[in-house]
């Protein structure tokens, strides 16, 4: 299932209920194709009803800093089909995978890395990518297994991408550098398409 799982993500965090269609429609128009809530975000829950509802045929939507086993099951019954962990816990893993999402739990050593796959990850959130170089996730290639996705976040921007895949990222997760709480959606709108822009640059 981590084929389903688009190369760029973007994180939500801090949107609310009442303004994340308006968010969601620019981030589609813009091409990008994963939409992540993350859980200490304002009614966290309804916001990705509201984007499962509107976008889930065209899109992956799910929640972002899913702790626990229960939270998994609150995602899956909203509406979303993606949980994101910033940490590797196997249980909640299982009870993400059990529920029907795909898992993308965050890890930082090949040790939680192998843990995480061994638990049913999807593909794996190397984080925070502000500490893990691209030289970092070069080495991890070379005792991955080959068909593992990986996908750095934290501080990434369109120009911090191409050292990243040429060691081997298959996608991102995007926070702060596409939307935060207040920015004009103008500039939401420009940032996406920038990410877009160097996306396809790097694929082509």
């Amino acid at each position: 299932m981590a084929e389903q799982i688009p190369p760029l993500i973007a994180i939500l965090r801090g949107v609310r209920p009442d303004e994340v269609l308006g968010v969601g429609e620019l981030l589609i128009a813009s091409g990008l194709r994963g939409l992540e809530v993350p859980l200490n975000s304002p009614e966290p829950l309804k916001s990705i009803e509201l984007l499962a509802g509107r976008f889930g045929g065209d899109a992956l939507v799910g929640a972002g800093t899913v702790l626990s086993e229960a939270s998994a099951r609150d995602v899956a019954s909203a509406g979303g089909r993606l949980v994101v962990m910033p940490h590797s816990d196997a249980a909640v893993i299982r009870a993400a995978k059990a529920a029907g999402c795909l898992c993308l739990p965050g890890v930082a050593t090949v040790t939680e890395a192998f843990a995480a796959l061994a638990a049913g990850a999807d593909a794996l959130k190397l984080f925070p990518a502000e500490q893990l170089s691209p030289d970092v996730l070069k080495a991890w290639r070379a005792v991955l297994p080959a068909q593992c996705r990986l996908l750095p976040v934290g501080g990434i921007t369109p120009g911090r991408m191409a050292a990243y895949v040429r060691a081997g990222a298959n996608g991102f997760g995007i926070g702060s550098a596409l939307y935060r709480p207040g920015k004009p959606p103008a500039d939401i709108a420009r940032d996406a398409a920038a990410f877009m822009d160097a996306w396809a640059a790097l694929r082509a």
